[in-house]
């Protein structure tokens, strides 16, 4: 008898831990991965990639069928979790990935939370570019990048589009505006 309780709780405890697991996959970015979504996904699969979630197609594409439409991913508790750019190809993958969600994070605890900092600590960067009002970071041998907003420059970096920033003019307490993937 005691054996088949032994057994019993070690059975419970192994689906525990597989629950677990893939509760936490869920949310994990990998350089071919966003959660359930592969970089090799097709863009008419994705309602069965997320079938517990709700899936949201802009109606400019459903109504006129051409160019590139967003894909918005709701969690069914209404949270946005993540914003879809398939490409034009004949059978559309996903080209970009704007991961809207907090819970999102890759293998070295990077998240859309994340600081300047943080990021530079983890990643090598390969480019920063200058927008209007954003700053750009693209990391090296890797499709994530982060999109810094200027507010958070010191004041001399601000307003000058065609300034060239350096990744030590970027305060280490600068906080991410869009963490985002880009697959060709």
């Amino acid at each position: 008898m005691k054996f088949r309780y032994t057994l019993l709780l070690i059975i419970c405890c192994i689906l525990a831990t597989s629950c677990a697991n893939q509760q936490n996959n869920d949310f994990k970015i990998t350089g071919n991965q966003v959660g359930k979504l592969s970089k090799e996904s097709l863009a008419r699969d994705i309602e069965l990639i997320f079938e517990k979630d709700s899936v949201v197609q802009d109606t400019v594409k459903l109504n006129f069928g051409n160019g590139a439409s967003k894909i918005k991913i709701y969690e069914k508790g209404g949270a946005l979790l993540l914003t879809l750019t398939p490409n034009n190809d004949s059978i559309a993958t996903i080209q970009n990935v704007l991961v809207n969600d907090e819970r999102f994070e890759t293998d070295k605890g990077i998240s859309k939370m994340s600081t300047f900092k943080e990021i530079r600590e983890n990643y090598s960067i390969k480019k920063i570019i200058t927008s209007l009002n954003n700053v750009v970071v693209l990391l090296k041998d890797n499709d994530l990048y982060f999109t810094i907003d200027k507010k958070e420059l010191p004041e001399s970096l601000r307003y000058n589009a065609n300034n060239n920033i350096e990744e030590v003019q970027i305060p280490d307490n600068a906080k991410v505006k869009y963490m985002m993937i880009g697959w060709d």
